[in-house]
């Protein structure tokens, strides 16, 4: 079985794929784990496909997805994710930045009851005003707006669950955001710090253009962590303050007019009046479309707005979890554990 899953997209990287695959065998290696290499070409065209093929004819443990063309590094990963077979899963850059040194560590603190370990680079080597001072700023902002607490996003290196992995769509630039809908999915998560590398080959594929993407995203990440599952919430809410508006201007009209004024031709807050109705009655028009596509996502897709971390004595297509059970007497866990206490 395999128990590590290592996904690397990458996107005209080929410098780095020999130097990259050769660093991650030394550490994979040494650890002695059961493990798989999947790297994702991300419709390189400067030889990076070709390197993969030969790499992936010389060792079965290299497994290669080559995309027809370039999609970014989201749908790489997503991709990367959804194919891998290991328990756990690493996801890094192809680039040599990330170290691979760092796996090591980061799984045995995946061991200590986490289900996602994401990486922090304290030391980051990459140019202050291009890179640094913008990547700053937008962990800031969006720390600040989902309230989950982290300093880099932006790091490519985590660990997680393969569970965990799995459960995640994303679109986009959305890779930057997975400990946020991990965190919203029940996942238990932690910051760790890591090394940086400066870059040896090739050129950066990000830059300030990608930053009103990622502010896009960003609403669209607050909205699927508070409003997904009910839209009603949202929309009803502003559809409420539109209508309470019409209301009380509705009312000052009517008032104004009881008052002796005869002519309410342009009268602003007869406008507004109309104006608040209709667009209170459209976003709660919005907000019970929003409701029902809610639902047929769910249910067209069986897939749930809630995440089961476990499940005991259940059947195994029950709750999605098999049960646990001793090696050496075949009990659930659960079970040999009141056993025991009995017997005591």
């Amino acid at each position: 079985m395999t128990e590590l899953s290592i996904v690397v997209p990458v996107y005209d990287e080929v410098d780095n794929i020999l130097p990259l695959y050769g660093q991650l065998n030394d550490v994979l290696l040494h650890l002695g784990y059961d493990y798989e290499l999947i790297f994702v070409d991300d419709g390189s065209g400067d030889g990076t496909q070709q390197c993969l093929r030969e790499l992936a004819e010389n060792d079965p443990s290299v497994k290669v997805v080559l995309f027809r063309k370039n999609y970014g590094q989201t749908a790489a990963l997503q991709a990367g994710m959804q194919m891998a077979v290991g328990e756990v899963i690493v996801t890094m850059d192809g680039d040599l930045q990330n170290d691979p040194e760092d796996i090591p560590m980061m799984i045995d603190k995946l061991d200590q009851d986490y289900d996602l370990v994401h990486g922090w680079r304290t030391h980051r080597k990459d140019h202050f005003f291009r890179r640094r001072l913008p990547s700053r700023i937008a962990n800031w902002i969006i720390s600040t707006f989902t309230g989950f607490p982290i300093h880099d996003l932006g790091c490519t290196l985590k660990v997680m669950r393969r569970e965990i992995a799995q459960d995640l769509e994303l679109y986009g630039e959305m890779h930057r955001f997975i400990p946020i809908l991990a965190h919203h999915r029940g996942a238990r998560c932690i910051e760790v710090a890591t090394r940086h590398h400066p870059r040896r080959a090739g050129k950066t594929k990000y830059g300030l253009g990608r930053t009103l993407r990622v502010v896009f995203d960003l609403m669209t990440v607050k909205f699927i962590l508070d409003y997904i599952a009910s839209p009603m919430k949202l929309f009803g809410m502003f559809g409420m303050a539109c209508l309470m508006t019409a209301g009380f201007s509705a009312t000052a009209v009517i008032a104004m007019k009881w008052a002796g004024q005869v002519d309410m031709t342009g009268n602003p807050l007869l406008l507004l009046t109309v104006l608040s109705t209709m667009v209170g009655v459209q976003f709660l028009s919005l907000g019970l479309l929003g409701e029902v596509n809610s639902r047929t996502y769910y249910a067209a897709q069986n897939k749930r707005h809630y995440s089961i971390r476990e499940t005991l004595n259940f059947a195994e297509d029950a709750g999605g979890e098999s049960i646990r059970t001793d090696s050496k007497s075949g009990f659930p866990m659960a079970v040999r554990t009141r056993l025991q206490r009995r017997s005591a």
